[in-house]
C-alpha cells in the first residue's frame, strides 16, 4: 500500500532483535571487549522487540491518505530486507539513505566483534513506516515522544526509478541481503564457548 512519494520512516534502527540477543547470551565476551557499559546498553534492546507501541503511535496520525500507508517490522535479514520486501509488496521504488537511520548506542560496536553486518541483521523491534509525504514529520515528533527513536531515511519512488541505497559510498541498488547474518555469527559464538 505504499504510494511513490511517501516518506520512509525507520524507528529503532539496525540489529535491535540481534544485539539484544547477543548481548544477554554473551554479556562476559562483550565486557571484556566493549566495556561493561556497552555490553549492559547491549542487553536492555531484548526488550525493545516490540513494534507495538511504534505501530499504534504511527496510526495515531492516521492511516492511508491521512497518514501511514504501510508497515513492516525488520525481522529476518533486518532493515535492509525489509526496506527490499515493503517496495516490492507495494510495487514501488525506493532510495534509503542509510546515514540517516538512528543507531541505539553500542550497537555497532557489538555487531563488529561478531562480525556482522548490522543493517542486514535480525532486527525485530524496528518498525519501517511508508507515510503521506506531508504527515512524515508528524509521525516522527509523536514517536519521539513516546520516547521512540525515529527518522525519516528515505522516499518510496515510482518503480521504473528502482531501488537505491545511499551511503558513504555513494548510491548504488538496494538488494535483498537473502541470508541473515545473525546465524553464522550465533552458530560461530557458540561453537567457539563465548558466554
Amino acid at each position: 500500500m505504499a504510494q511513490p512519494g511517501d516518506a520512509l520512516i525507520i524507528t529503532k534502527g539496525p540489529a535491535v532483535e540481534t544485539v539484544g540477543i547477543f548481548a544477554n547470551l554473551f554479556p562476559n565476551y562483550i565486557a571484556e571487549n566493549l566495556g561493561s557499559e556497552i555490553a549492559e546498553k547491549g542487553r536492555e534492546l531484548f526488550y525493545k522487540m516490540s513494534t507495538v507501541d511504534d505501530a499504534l503511535t504511527a496510526v495515531s496520525v492516521g492511516y492511508r491518505e491521512e497518514g501511514v500507508r504501510a508497515m513492516h517490522d525488520a525481522t529476518e535479514c533486518g532493515i535492509l530486507g525489509g526496506v527490499y520486501e515493503m517496495a516490492q509488496a507495494s510495487n514501488v521504488g525506493v532510495i534509503l539513505y542509510k546515514d540517516k537511520i538512528p543507531v541505539y548506542e553500542g550497537v555497532l560496536e557489538i555487531c563488529k566483534l561478531f562480525n556482522i553486518e548490522p543493517y542486514s541483521a535480525i532486527s525485530e523491534g524496528t518498525l519501517i513506516i511508508s507515510a503521506v509525504g506531508d504527515k512524515a514529520d508528524e509521525v516522527v515528533r509523536r514517536l519521539r515522544e513516546k520516547g521512540i527513536p525515529a527518522e525519516i531515511v528515505g522516499e518510496l519512488l515510482p518503480r521504473e526509478k528502482g531501488m537505491w541505497l545511499v551511503d558513504k559510498d555513494g548510491q548504488r541498488p538496494l538488494e535483498h541481503p537473502r541470508v541473515d547474518p545473525f546465524w553464522s555469527a550465533i552458530d560461530e559464538a557458540i561453537r567457539r564457548g563465548l558466554s
